[in-house]
């Protein structure tokens, strides 16, 4: 399949499409919040965010910026061709809990070091991330865990016809 044409960025703004492959990983400088079941379960302004061509950032967050309870490790595992393995986390707020819905890197592939001791969430899944006080979207297709912006344009992997992307 042909790459999409990408939309081109406004003032101010990002094209996934000049995102690296391999991905880079950068600090964020706006704050970062979840909330899940009514509760604010994540806040922090120590996140990070992995860049990839055609993807939205995924936001890391330190595991210690969740309240306690908030994250229980879940049954499951993946591979990462760049991160290396991950685990799986279900995550709790209120009376609801997410199976799976975070995962990190406890032992990341060397130049993703950083990503050790943080967790990222699918954001579809949480009642509300934000980024900087905006309101995410998710990054389509609910297999990736990119969380989309005003500041980044598309067209995003995850939408119907990206798999060859």
């Amino acid at each position: 399949m042909r790459r999409p044409e990408p939309v081109p960025p406004a003032p101010g703004q990002e094209s996934v499409w000049d995102y690296p492959r391999p991905p880079r990983v950068e600090r964020v400088a706006e704050r970062v919040t979840i909330r899940l079941g009514g509760e604010l379960i994540a806040d922090t302004s120590d996140a990070v965010r992995v860049l990839e061509t055609s993807h939205p950032p995924v936001y890391y967050l330190p595991i210690a910026d969740f309240v306690s309870g908030a994250l229980v490790r879940a049954a499951g595992s993946s591979f990462c061709e760049f991160k290396g393995a991950a685990r799986y986390f279900d995550v709790r707020g209120g009376a609801i809990v997410r199976e799976g819905a975070a995962w990190n890197y406890p032992d990341p592939s060397p130049g993703f070091t950083t990503l050790t001791d943080r967790v990222a969430v699918y954001a579809a899944r949480m009642d509300e991330c934000t980024v900087g006080g905006e309101v995410v979207t998710p990054q389509p297709g609910g297999f990736y865990g990119g969380w989309v912006t005003s500041s980044v344009v598309g067209p995003f992997k995850g939408v119907p016809g990206s798999m060859g992307w």
